[in-house]
């Protein structure tokens, strides 16, 4: 997966196959898997200037910022299309030694099989993201499409993964063939893959504030965003579903949701789909209830001091591992029959591994923020109101309500 580069060979510099990140349960720019706790996203200035302008007290909260790769569209002798990052001085200044040697990764024997990801050709996917488990592909909006599973709606056992991040990563490469050239370069974040650290990631992503266009939106998608409010939890709670994934203990797969699920989600059921994500398939993890809140009580903690900052369309991802130490683990034989909403929550269970970041912030705008036209005054209200909500939903889950 690491090349001679095609774009700088004098200077012996290495080319990385970019690959799907086949986490990706949310959002619609694709996700690139760069090594394995690094991904790369396009570059958007707005949001490079986020980064580059961060508050100390939001870092625990955000990915890491790790620098600028440069990315070409490169096309093979079969005309599949692939992604080639090959890293500048640039971005290698912003990483240094920190990223494990990010610039010339070794894979682990588990991954090192992977096939070649391309535009025509998803036949393979990197066995060490979750080895020997297949994700399941539930109310997926694009579900006719051959990539993403066979002609009687079936997932094949040999895609395993999200179907959603590999729907965007195709998507990506059709805009990027038909608008550009082979030979332009195009400038992608380098960031923190924030779930490397879980053996079985599950992954809640939940769009936050009462608003979700920036104030550079056109008349049009203004008034598609503030429909799609309106018609979602976001209007009435503050934060809707983006998407999610959640492992099954009872079967070893995924259950995974995308965002046309989301926005069809009333209140009632948007508690339900919290519980869901806490539902292994054998018990409700009642242990990762209080980490999580104290997290986003943090959190809101942190929103609250940050004057003029606002987070139109951004995301935040509640994550924890669906693999169990084994005083978490249910009683043999009590999986049998539960429904996947309905578990039974567990007896003497302990605090579990928990993690809350925010991501996206393309839209995102602050006082002396690049491309600023418009600063706004004291702390994004309709994030506040989001979280509030959400801690308030959590907390009566953790009651039995």
């Amino acid at each position: 997966m690491v090349g001679q580069s095609p774009l700088e060979p004098s200077e012996g510099r290495a080319a990385v196959l970019l690959e799907p990140f086949v986490h990706q349960v949310g959002g619609h720019l694709s996700l690139l898997r760069y090594d394995e706790h690094t991904v790369c996203k396009p570059l958007v200035s707005q949001e490079l200037s986020f980064y580059e302008a961060l508050p100390l007290a939001m870092r625990q909260f955000t990915p890491q910022y790790k620098g600028i790769v440069s990315v070409q569209l490169r096309r093979d002798s079969l005309g599949n299309l692939a992604l080639l990052a090959s890293p500048s001085l640039q971005a290698e200044s912003a990483v240094g030694d920190s990223s494990g040697a990010v610039w010339h990764r070794h894979r682990r024997a588990a991954g090192s099989d992977c096939a070649k990801w391309s535009h025509t050709q998803l036949t393979k996917t990197c066995k060490d993201s979750c080895p020997g488990k297949m994700l399941v592909r539930t109310d997926l909006q694009s579900c006719t499409d051959p990539l993403l599973e066979d002609a009687n709606g079936n997932q094949p056992e040999r895609k395993s993964h999200n179907p959603w991040g590999l729907h965007c990563h195709r998507q990506h490469l059709n805009r990027l063939s038909s608008k550009h050239s082979e030979n332009k370069l195009h400038q992608f974040l380098l960031l923190e893959n924030v779930v490397s650290k879980y053996s079985y990631p599950c992954i809640l992503d939940l769009k936050m504030g009462t608003r979700q266009h920036g104030d550079d939106a056109s008349e049009e998608k203004r008034a598609r965003h503030i429909r799609k409010c309106q018609q979602s939890t976001s209007a009435s709670l503050g934060v809707r579903i983006g998407g999610m994934q959640v492992y099954q203990a009872d079967t070893g797969h995924f259950l995974c949701k995308d965002k046309y699920y989301g926005r069809k989600l009333s209140a009632e059921g948007f508690r339900q789909t919290l519980r869901q994500f806490l539902c292994n398939g054998n018990r409700l993890r009642t242990e990762l209830l209080e980490p999580i809140v104290l997290r986003l009580k943090a959190l809101l903690s942190v929103i609250r001091k940050q004057s003029s900052y606002r987070f139109y369309s951004s995301s935040l991802l509640i994550i924890y591992d669906g693999q169990e130490h084994k005083e978490h683990t249910a009683p043999l034989g009590s999986h049998l029959h539960f429904p996947r909403t309905n578990c039974s929550p567990p007896q003497g269970a302990q605090h579990s591994r928990v993690d809350v970041r925010m991501i996206d912030f393309a839209h995102t705008t602050f006082r002396g923020s690049k491309g600023n036209h418009t600063t706004h005054d004291g702390p994004d209200q309709g994030y506040i109101f989001g979280l509030e909500n959400l801690i308030r939903i959590l907390q009566s889950l953790s009651e039995g309500k």
